[in-house]
């Protein structure tokens, strides 16, 4: 069937694409290993009912051992976090709530700042939506989709005058929110990537439809099913409908008489009317809800409920593009029929269910290639210095962000001893790791600790609690994949050296971890599924429970990395393969991102000449904008934003960094910017390190001379990534990557 609708739509838009055909067989569900979190204590088995009319020889039934139970931090109350019911359901404030969604504006103050659900820039307020089919500004420094009221859908009379709520939250999944306007009889189906914007109205309720364009041009079809609208500022947008229903029209303003059933709206990519007959073939089937499902290691399916007939229209962006699978999944490409976007062309696909691969990535403990010998000496000794200045008490820093870097630092050397076969130094580290972890865990913390947030479901800090920038916004949701990853990592660490220690603190250490890469969704759950992880975009967001006009943001991917591929480490400490395999997924799809939109190759054609040219790789990346700035620093010091690409230095860092061609792009575009007074030691130790990945001895002598390290880096990390640089790139093989070789030998 697809086969022939690909065959049509060509014949149509003069636009054939490639077609998949292999159907999936979805596997049955496993049980999520963060659904079952291990538990410091638990309740006795329940006693088997009595069986009065079992034979007296007949054995009776195994008793039911009982679920264990998360372990949580102890639970306070926030005085600086948003009250969740103003927005969501009743039916939903039972359960732990998104708090980095790309819907996350549409929960915070008056809930009327838009969100980028592509290929739309949506709005809501005063009992209304807004559709915006943004255009670009752009130059050199930054770039942003321009957010205008292209179409507002609303009741034309309020059906409950006294509803002091301009939306609700009824439903959300992984690709899509549902509002409800409770004073108008709209429902919205907001699912990402549909071109369509569907909108269920009840009641037989008149509505309008507004513009701040004029309207030069309202025509219908005969059945009164579908509407064209042109406007003075170059779009046409098509009103579908499933039942007829009576529109007309002045300058600016659409109305209709009494009207129940689905209404679509979508805007013509460039008005161009070799698009039209597409649209009309798939306007008739409709997605109400999206879900991700990690179905199998790296392998990531979609799949929409879908209600009318037909088949099901899509846009995918080019990660998406990039890495759906055509051996699994029956979809048809439509590779010219295109939206623009800040994230590059969407492009559409039909079919209600993608599986997208993203390439395997094998995480490991210790460098990839590995070191020779004859550099032993020079890390060894790095190490005895860096190990003996070690002292637990000597900590000041209260801040998680900065404390869990020390952690990880540590936890660093402990990992390079053991790959230069230097064991003497384990003691120290291990003492180390343990003083400054266990407060933390305990809740013996001078200062700070961790805490359970009840009223959205998630971990916070004493700070944080009343005080919104504390902990770098830690107390509102923001950063949590950093500060916890570092922590994680280390007791991932600690629990490799020390596995009795590993089990006594397995409880705590699953729970810091599910904070951000919990799998469930039920009310079982503690935290929200995947706190910062987007299913769509298929990176993190960091932003937590703060509004801004341009959506969700993220400023560093190597810590994003480094989040997912601490908890793989986890699962390899603790021989859980299910954390193994999702964790590493995560982690391939985090770099795939960074790839993709954050390193700004030369040659690349994603984003405009002007920003290209002057930027290699972009500041913050927002929802709806990208930055050349930081939180923290201007866009000229160049160091720094590549620094924060780049830390923590890692094994994993190769494979962020895999191409070799971009590093030396990047490292000749910042060092102008060494030359600029006050530039810190520590920034210019991780453009040396990325230095090293072509140019070994050239780095190898700059960092000799370094006389300061960043807080989480030190002398003998930056040697030990030196001398495990490889002089030349390795193979691929099968498509698999060039860090699984055993794809070679699974053909």
């Amino acid at each position: 069937m697809l086969k022939k609708i690909g065959k049509r739509v060509g014949n149509v838009g003069k636009k054939i694409t490639r077609t998949i055909s292999k159907p999936f067989k979805k596997p049955s569900r496993r049980p999520s290993v963060f659904e079952t979190l291990p538990s410091r204590s638990l309740s006795p088995p329940p006693t088997p009912p009595p069986s009065p009319s079992s034979p007296p020889m007949m054995s009776l039934p195994k008793p039911q051992m009982p679920k264990a139970r998360p372990f949580l931090f102890p639970t306070a109350e926030s005085t600086v976090l948003p009250d969740p019911s103003t927005f969501f359901s009743p039916s939903l404030l039972s359960t732990p709530l998104p708090t980095n969604s790309f819907f996350q504006n549409f929960t915070l103050k008056k809930g009327d700042q838009p969100e980028y659900i592509h290929p739309y820039l949506v709005k809501s307020s005063l009992s209304s939506l807004t559709v915006c089919y943004p255009s670009r500004f752009h130059n050199s420094a930054f770039l942003y989709q321009i957010f205008v009221a292209d179409l507002t859908i609303s009741a034309t009379n309020k059906t409950s005058p006294d509803s002091k709520q301009s939306h609700i939250i009824s439903d959300y999944t992984d690709l899509s929110v549902t509002l409800d306007l409770p004073s108008s009889n709209l429902r919205f189906f907001l699912v990402r990537g549909s071109p369509f914007l569907t909108c269920w109205v009840a009641g037989n309720t008149p509505i309008s439809i507004s513009t701040i364009h004029a309207i030069i041009s309202f025509s219908s079809n005969s059945t009164l099913t579908k509407y064209t609208v042109k406007l003075n500022n170059g779009q046409t947008w098509l009103i579908y409908t499933s039942s007829p229903i009576n529109l007309s029209n002045s300058l600016s303003l659409i109305t209709s008489t009494g009207y129940s059933g689905v209404i679509r709206i979508v805007v013509l990519p460039n008005s161009d009317p070799g698009y039209e007959s597409i649209l009309d073939r798939f306007s008739s089937c409709y997605p109400t809800s999206g879900q991700a499902s990690f179905t199998k290691p790296f392998c990531l399916e979609y799949k929409w409920e879908k209600k009318g007939w037909g088949d099901l229209l899509m846009l995918a962006h080019p990660l998406h593009l990039k890495i759906l699978s055509g051996d699994d999944c029956d979809v048809t490409v439509l590779e010219n029929f295109k939206y623009r976007s800040i994230d590059g062309d969407l492009v559409g696909v039909v079919g209600d269910s993608w599986v997208l691969k993203p390439p395997q990535v094998s995480v490991t403990w210790h460098s990839i290639k590995g070191i020779h010998e004859e550099s032993y000496p020079e890390i060894i000794s790095a190490l005895c210095k860096d190990v003996g200045a070690l002292d637990s008490s000597a900590i000041s820093t209260t801040s998680s962000y900065f404390y869990g870097k020390l952690i990880a630092r540590a936890a660093r050397l402990a990992l390079i001893a053991e790959e230069v076969s230097y064991l003497d130094v384990m003691p120290a580290i291990r003492k180390f790791l343990k003083d400054s972890i266990e407060p933390w865990l305990d809740g013996t913390f001078n200062g700070n600790g961790f805490l359970y947030d009840s009223k959205w479901g998630g971990i916070v800090t004493k700070q944080g609690l009343v005080d919104t920038g504390a902990d770098f916004g830690f107390g509102v949701y923001n950063d949590h994949h950093y500060h916890l990853g570092y922590f994680v990592y280390g007791i991932a660490v600690l629990a490799k050296i020390d596995p009795a220690w590993g089990r006594r603190y397995k409880a705590e250490a699953y729970s810091l971890m599910a904070d951000f890469m919990n799998l469930g969704r039920g009310s079982n759950s503690i935290y929200p599924r995947l706190r910062c992880f987007d299913l769509y975009k298929l990176h993190s967001w960091a932003g937590g429970l703060t509004e801004f006009a341009d959506g969700r943001n993220q400023e560093s991917t190597s810590e994003a990395v480094n989040a997912y591929y601490s908890a793989a480490l986890m699962g390899l400490a603790y021989g859980d393969t299910h954390l193994v395999a999702t964790g590493s997924m995560l982690t391939s799809m985090e770099i795939q991102g960074a790839q993709t939109w954050w390193h700004v190759r030369e040659e690349d054609s994603l984003y405009e000449e002007d920003f290209t040219r002057e930027n290699r790789v972009v500041g913050v990346l927002w929802a709806n904008k990208r930055d050349s700035g930081l939180w923290f620093a201007p866009p000229d010091w160049k160091e720094c934003r590549l620094g924060i690409q780049l830390l923590p230095i890692l094994p994993i860092s190769e494979v962020l960094f895999s191409d070799f061609g971009f590093p030396r792009e990047l490292v000749n575009w910042t060092l102008p910017a060494l030359g600029r007074a006050g530039v810190e030691e520590g920034w210019k130790g991780f453009v040396y390190a990325l230095e090293a990945i072509y140019d070994k001895e050239s780095a190898l002598e700059k960092i000799r001379k370094l006389n300061g390290y960043d807080d989480g880096n030190s002398l003998t990390n930056l040697l030990w990534w030196v001398h495990s640089r490889g002089n030349e790139e390795e193979e691929e093989y099968g498509g698999m990557g060039k860090y699984c070789w055993f794809s070679q030998y699974c053909h």
